[in-house]
């Protein structure tokens, strides 16, 4: 008899495996409906409250943030401990709560402080998310199971978009918060109902058994069989490792540091360019809420779905050979996008630019899977949901908190350089009010003020693309030394 006897396991068949990560696929989804939509009625938000770029960027970026980052890592140390389909369930319910009264707003301040309550409550979704299908998933399958769930993604992006689009024209932005913050009480409801809270470390387990009986199938030597469940084991009954020790194996090499600021730079560009596509359409072309809302939406639904998905498939494929092409995949896919996204966003045709977009997002978006399959796979069972969390804070901080406000500023900044340029007096910020000129203003004005507004949305735009370059090039410095760093943080060498 051995001393290491373990509790006997569950045993989760792949059919409901594959329904618990839809089923966080769903709650990822709202949780970016619930994220993004603002950028798709941002423009009536705009001239309803009188907004400059640099404002509407706000409420996208740093008011969201702010407590989004910070609240992501005590709640990650909670999910370390405790059951995390409760954290999850209750987080879903807090931040559809707090879409609903982003409906019920009358002021700028009034907005920004409910959207600062939304970013409290989808703090509690992706740390313990990512801990779970870490837990259901083995490492072999990880990078496609988490691209499977970033899959929400672009799924939230294009029903925020659509219905998003079509409600704020049809009723109003109020009306738009309200009908899709209600939903996600639904969800929450039937994750709790339906998903079971796993062992720590039962996907390791489970595919250490399975490599154990193959090798014996095969006569080869096999570890004794208490091994397989020791590690996980002693994970689950002492405290779990502290932050800083997460941290270290996060950003303490080339290859994870690189991987790091890789994934952050590319959603600095993403947060930052995504928030004003509607708006560029409608300003530049003259279409509606609910025209731009259904073509973005469909846009951002194929192209970056499928380059969420293909990234983390493609990879798990590749990377059998090396583990160099975790990083190699995001970073042949941002570089070769981003000449492609500058082309879509100086056509002078709409119909153009989006056949154009369909293309980009495919390479663009392989970046996500990968990147979470190296975080998940180099972590022990109970430092995974802090690891997201720690990542998360420093990406959405930085990338979500500073990427629409900077986007928004750059607008604000050609605008004002293009109105001046068209020989008008003043300052266009100060003049054309929400990028409209005031009643009663004379013929020219009223033409220069949209015009400078849709040029300075544009030249904001390509300029803020380049950065998706920029995010390629860390791709490729982690992939020189990443299959070593990986092996070393699992101790493998």
């Amino acid at each position: 008899m051995t001393t290491n006897a373990q509790p006997a396991q569950p045993s989760f068949t792949t059919g409901y495996r594959n329904t618990v990560l839809w089923l966080l696929v769903l709650a990822y989804t709202f949780n970016f409906i619930d994220r993004t939509i603002i950028s798709t009625i941002g423009q009536a938000i705009k001239v309803d409250l009188e907004l400059t770029d640099q404002q509407l960027g706000w409420l996208g970026g740093l008011s969201f943030a702010l407590l989004y980052t910070t609240l992501g890592i005590p709640i990650a140390r909670l999910a370390e401990r405790i059951n995390r389909v409760n954290i999850i369930s209750i987080a879903i319910v807090i931040w559809s709560a707090f879409t609903v009264l982003c409906g019920t707003a009358t002021s700028y301040l009034q907005l920004l402080l409910y959207r600062v309550g939304v970013g409290v409550g989808e703090a509690g979704l992706s740390p313990p998310a990512h801990s779970l299908i870490s837990d259901y998933f083995e490492p072999k399958k990880r990078a496609s199971a988490l691209s499977v769930y970033a899959f929400g993604i672009p799924l939230g992006t294009m029903f925020g978009a659509m219905a998003g689009g079509w409600i704020a024209e049809n009723l109003s932005w109020q009306a738009a918060f309200m009908m899709v913050g209600f939903p996600g009480v639904m969800v929450a409801i039937a994750i709790k109902l339906i998903v079971k809270e796993p062992p720590r470390g039962w996907a390791d387990r489970k595919a250490l058994a399975d490599e154990r009986a193959t090798a014996q199938a095969a006569g080869l030597p096999v570890a004794p069989e208490a091994s397989i469940a020791v590690a996980p084991a002693e994970a689950a009954a002492e405290p779990p490792p502290s932050i800083l020790a997460v941290s270290k194996r996060l950003f303490g090499s080339w290859g994870m540091f690189h991987m790091a600021a890789g994934i952050t730079v590319a959603s600095f560009a993403g947060y930052g360019t995504g928030h004003y596509v509607p708006a560029y359409f409608i300003r530049e072309f003259g279409l509606g809420l609910a025209v731009v809302g259904m073509a973005v939406g469909l846009i951002s639904g194929i192209s970056n779905g499928a380059g969420t998905l293909l990234g983390g498939f493609l990879t798990d494929i590749a990377s059998k050979r090396s583990a160099r092409w975790y990083a190699l995949v995001p970073a042949i896919g941002l570089i070769l996008a981003t000449p492609i996204y500058i082309l879509a966003f100086t056509r002078d045709s709409y119909q153009l630019a989006w056949a154009i977009l369909l293309i980009p997002g495919i390479l663009h978006y392989t970046y996500l899977g990968p990147t979470f399959g190296v975080v998940q796979n180099v972590m022990d069972a109970r430092m995974r949901a802090t690891a997201v969390a720690v990542l998360f804070f420093v990406l959405n901080l930085i990338a979500l908190g500073f990427g629409p406000p900077f986007c928004g500023w750059c607008i604000d900044q050609f605008a004002r350089a293009a109105f001046t340029a068209k020989g008008m007096a003043g300052d266009f910020l100060e003049v054309c009010k929400g990028g409209v000129a005031p009643t009663g203003a004379s013929p020219e004005l009223v033409a220069a003020c949209p015009a400078a507004m849709a040029e300075g949305t544009r030249m904001g735009i390509v300029s803020n693309l380049l950065i998706y370059a920029w995010a390629g090039v860390h791709y490729l410095l982690a992939a020189i030394t990443l299959p070593r760093d990986m092996a070393r943080a699992r101790g493998e060498a």
